[in-house]
């Protein structure tokens, strides 16, 4: 115990109350409903946090398996598509490449029709580059033969259109052919020969898959509209794009993911951190209640303070003796915060089910069952939710362990 500062152990006496002392009682109870709001403040933090990040996480995923995480395109069509991609290759982050042709076109089907982006494939080669294969649910991906003029539609647009598996549908490209009359729209007969659906109604009800050769024919194209790539590490999708760009010919676009879906992401991003804000009100509104429970024991405490100060303790002393305790509080919340928060987040996908079968309420809708909510915990967010914690406690106990320093030891001796 000699190498413990006298302050500490003194401090630790102060946050525990005396049999009978009534008021001591009193503020011990206040200082144990600040331990609480921050525990209960970083939990929440955690929690939410790591819930955000799964989501983000879960709609990433869901977007990508309809898209590359990085393109290069060449306008109006790249020729010399396979020099490009031996070129892209010799990146090593590059772990998969594919062609493709884009362009638009109007489904028609029994009186309905509908605008979309069509994907002209390899349905050999897609596999490497994106998981769309993943989310049939009819039909398979690489029913998407050369001349067979096959088509791929996502779920809702095969709803807004009427079709299902074996329908034939016309696909009108704007396009058109020179004439007597003027342009005329090309026009091809496809059949449907799977759906897919990702969950996402943007990518479901507005893109359709078929064979890239026979995408070639119906834009009238020699080339491909670029090459999708796929990296080790989509988060470093844009340094590694960068680093593809600079090796590759100025006219040649190269794209990631995150430009693809920018105000998406961004607008994701924006309300984690609001979400971090509003949440960190609790936790400041505990380290609040610091601030009272510290300026009642200062006055509680102020015949022990002069005490001491008689006894040769500086001031600086006294200062550390109530930041010590009030240090205290805000370590202990923080500790089961943490503690809480981290199991919270691991087990979210057992715990919701469970409030929801008690309280009998519905918390997920069907975009995504309780059972599966997602959760990426991160150690950074730990980090910086428990530090914040930490300031916010420290910052609580200045003003009261000022005031106790600066008490006058005759003045509060006077009347004892």
């Amino acid at each position: 115990m000699s190498g413990i500062p006298y302050e500490f152990l003194i401090g630790l006496r102060y946050t525990r109350s005396r049999k009978g002392a009534a008021r001591e009682a009193f503020v011990s109870v206040i200082s144990m409903f600040s331990m609480a709001g921050i525990a209960l403040g970083v939990a929440a933090l955690i929690v939410v946090l790591s819930v955000m990040n799964g989501f983000q996480k879960e709609i990433q995923t869901r977007m990508l398996s309809a898209a590359s995480h990085i393109e290069i395109r060449a306008f109006p069509e790249l020729d010399d598509w396979a020099s490009v991609e031996e070129m892209a290759k010799q990146n090593p982050h590059v772990i998969g490449t594919a062609p493709y042709v884009l362009g638009q076109a109007m489904l028609s089907y029994d009186g309905a029709s509908r605008g979309s982006m069509l994907r002209g494939v390899d349905p050999m080669r897609e596999g490497s580059v994106a998981d769309i294969g993943s989310h049939m649910i009819v039909g398979y991906f690489d029913a998407l033969v050369p001349e067979r003029f096959g088509i791929v539609l996502g779920l809702e647009q095969a709803r807004a259109l009427g079709v299902g598996m074996g329908d034939d549908i016309v696909v009108i490209i704007p396009q058109g052919l020179a004439a007597s009359a003027g342009a005329m729209p090309r026009l091809r007969s496809l059949k449907v020969v799977g759906l897919f659906s990702t969950e996402i109604y943007d990518i479901d009800s507005s893109l359709a898959f078929i064979n890239i050769e026979d995408a070639k024919r119906l834009y009238q194209m020699s080339g491909v509209s670029g090459i999708q790539l796929k990296v080790d590490d989509l988060l470093r999708a844009p340094m590694i794009g960068k680093e593809i760009a600079d090796v590759l010919p100025s006219s040649l676009e190269v794209r990631d993911w995150t430009h693809s879906h920018a105000n998406l992401f961004d607008a994701m991003q924006i309300e984690k951190r609001m979400m971090f804000i509003i949440l960190t009100l609790v936790v400041f509104v505990a380290a609040f209640n610091i601030i009272s429970a510290q300026v009642m024991v200062v006055t509680e405490k102020q015949p022990d303070i002069a005490i001491l100060r008689t006894l040769g303790a500086p001031p600086s002393s006294i200062l550390k003796i109530f930041i010590f305790q009030g240090m205290l509080v805000g370590v202990f919340g923080t500790l089961i915060g943490v503690t809480g928060g981290i199991a919270l987040a691991l087990n979210v996908d057992v715990v919701v089910p469970a409030i929801e079968q008690l309280f009998r309420v519905r918390i997920t809708d069907n975009f995504i069952s309780s059972g599966d909510l997602p959760s990426d915990l991160h150690g950074g967010d730990v980090i910086i939710v428990a530090a914040t914690a930490l300031f916010l406690a420290l910052t609580a106990t200045v003003y009261p362990a000022r005031k106790a320093a600066r008490t006058n030891p005759a003045a509060a001796l006077r009347y004892e």
